[in-house]
């Protein structure tokens, strides 16, 4: 068994745990490689088939790409997708691209406060209707309490403060330093009610594991991770105007995993490209703390 063996192995076991413990479970798909990997993996733990809900929260600033390979796969592997979003900020553009909030408060306002009240129930839903192809209201409010996420521990900082399963409070807030110990592979599952929980199944994995797992599984990803002919490619996703891609001539998944083991971007964070994390100095730990994915 090498090292993809055994970190696969894991993460299907971590996958059977969640959804034995949990009544009410979602897994979130941002899109990215990594929720990506995640979406296969849990396709494997249950051989073939997901048997909860995949979430996106839709912040109508994704690279359009996005989006399109979003609603592509989700008909084509008949997955129960559902999308959230904060359509008051929306309408009213209390958004930065719309120029009335700096980065920071538009992350607050349609990532974290979209995420919260998703998977509280308390705003909107939409359902895909694989019948007609559209995105219909959905009409259940029940809230989430178990929810799936792709994170990693070597992605940034406060992400390696994660534990396999990490308890939040009834408003998803992260109390980062009162968590259950891990040790030995035994995981607590066994929360108080109201307790809700994130999963991380991809806790051990790194940049390049996930890379090597997509070349050894065929897992089709957005082509914005590829150069395509510019030189450039986009290392890590999120919204198009703070989002930027990096130097790079990587025109397969091959070359990605050829050029990450170079060591080309060793001294490189991976959302460097990202700017918001720039006014956060650094760091995500104060949103995370919040709620944020």
């Amino acid at each position: 068994m090498d090292q993809l063996d055994q970190l696969e192995a894991k993460s299907l076991f971590i996958l059977r745990e969640a959804y034995r413990e949990f009544r009410s479970l979602c897994m979130l798909w941002s899109i990215g490689k990594d929720s990506t990997v995640l979406l296969w993996l849990a396709r494997r733990a249950f051989f073939g088939h997901v048997p909860f809900p995949l979430v996106h929260i839709d912040t109508h600033f994704k690279i359009p790409e996005m989006i399109t390979y979003r609603d592509r796969l989700a008909r084509e592997l008949r997955l129960d997708m559902v999308y959230g979003e904060n359509a008051a900020a929306l309408a009213q553009q209390e958004t930065f691209p719309d120029g009335k909030v700096d980065r920071m408060t538009c992350c607050r306002s349609l990532k974290r406060d979209a995420l919260r009240h998703t998977l509280a129930g308390d705003w909107p839903r939409y359902r895909l209707d694989h019948g007609s192809g559209e995105y219909r209201l959905d009409p259940s409010r029940e809230p989430y309490t178990g929810v799936i996420v792709g994170a990693r521990a070597d992605e940034e900082g406060s992400r390696s403060k994660e534990r396999y399963f990490s308890p939040r409070d009834q408003s998803s807030e992260w109390d980062v330093g009162d968590q259950p110990p891990e040790l030995w592979n035994q995981f607590k599952t066994d929360f108080a009610p109201g307790t809700h929980v994130r999963v991380h199944p991809l806790l051990d994995w790194t940049e390049l594991n996930v890379w090597e797992y997509i070349e050894r599984e065929g897992i089709p990803v957005v082509s914005l991770y590829f150069d395509q002919g510019e030189g450039r490619r986009y290392r890590s996703l999120g919204c198009w105007p703070c989002t930027q891609p990096v130097a790079s001539e990587a025109r397969s998944v091959a070359d990605i995993v050829s050029e990450l083991r170079s060591g080309k971007f060793a001294r490189v964070a991976e959302r460097a490209g990202r700017a918001q994390d720039q006014e956060d100095g650094g760091g995500l730990e104060t949103l995370r703390r919040e709620g944020y994915m």
